[in-house]
């Protein structure tokens, strides 16, 4: 007669074992689901209120701050209090040991890089040095703005320096201005470096429409990464100079 002994379980505890090891795996299953409906709902919830506003989201996601979220729209970062019943316009500053840090920015600094990558060249009006670029910038620009015009009377300087002027169009008085319709007839001309120039100088150029401007689309990138007037010239680590920068100073910038 064999001395192994049987260990006998009843059915019943192996099936509410079998049952407790289930409800183990599914409810962090069961709460994470229930999280993203709830997350699903916040987002849907913010994109229709900001809609409302005028705004059109772009993403939604946690800031800094418990409570509020960070909501990048088509005409800059906003931030929202979960209930979107409250909204905050301006720069998120976190306060460091070596002092203020400008959270906001950091995020506009990733999206500017990410922008000054992907931009179809395509859409832009460029400048290159004869010998070839040793840096590029993308300069936002609105033809009726003092501050442009001197930038651009120095485009020989700039070139001389091995610096790429890559233009992107801003009119600031909006989409449908007089400064409007003059930008889109130079991107449409049959030679945009040479119609802009003119525009530059305050010359005319014959009126012209074409289907694949873009400047409606880069007037709306300008404002979600935070332009505040022209020009802008966004450098290719992200970083945006607000303003003219002489030919001397903006190679120092760029290491040239």
């Amino acid at each position: 007669m064999s001395n192994e002994r049987v260990l006998e379980v009843p059915l019943t505890e192996v099936t509410n074992r079998c049952w407790l090891a289930v409800a183990s795996l599914c409810v962090p299953l069961l709460w994470a689901t229930l999280a993203c409906a709830d997350e699903a709902d916040q987002t849907a919830t913010v994109v229709e209120r900001m809609k409302e506003l005028g705004f059109e989201v772009n993403d939604v996601a946690p800031s800094k701050i418990p409570g509020l979220l960070e909501v990048a729209t088509d005409q800059g970062r906003v931030y929202l209090s979960e209930d979107a019943n409250y909204l905050i316009a301006g720069n998120l500053y976190e306060l460091r040991d070596g002092g203020l840090v400008n959270l906001t920015e950091q995020q506009r600094v990733a999206e500017r890089r990410e922008l000054f990558a992907s931009v179809d060249e395509s859409d832009l009006i460029i400048f290159t040095p004869d010998d070839g670029a040793k840096a590029s910038v993308m300069v936002f620009t609105d033809t009726d703005c003092g501050y442009c015009r001197r930038l651009h009377d120095q485009m020989p300087d700039y070139l001389a320096k091995g610096i790429e002027v890559r233009y992107l169009a801003y009119p600031r008085s909006g989409v449908g201005s007089p400064t409007y319709d003059k930008m889109v007839s130079a991107w449409c001309s049959d030679d945009p470096r040479k119609a802009l120039t003119a525009l530059k100088r305050g010359e005319g150029i014959p009126e012209k429409y074409c289907d694949t401007h873009p400047i409606g689309e880069q007037y709306e990138l300008g404002q979600a990464v935070g332009i505040a007037g022209t020009p802008a010239i966004l450098l290719p680590s992200g970083r945006m100079l607000p303003g003219y920068a002489p030919p001397d100073d903006l190679a120092a910038l760029l290491g040239l």
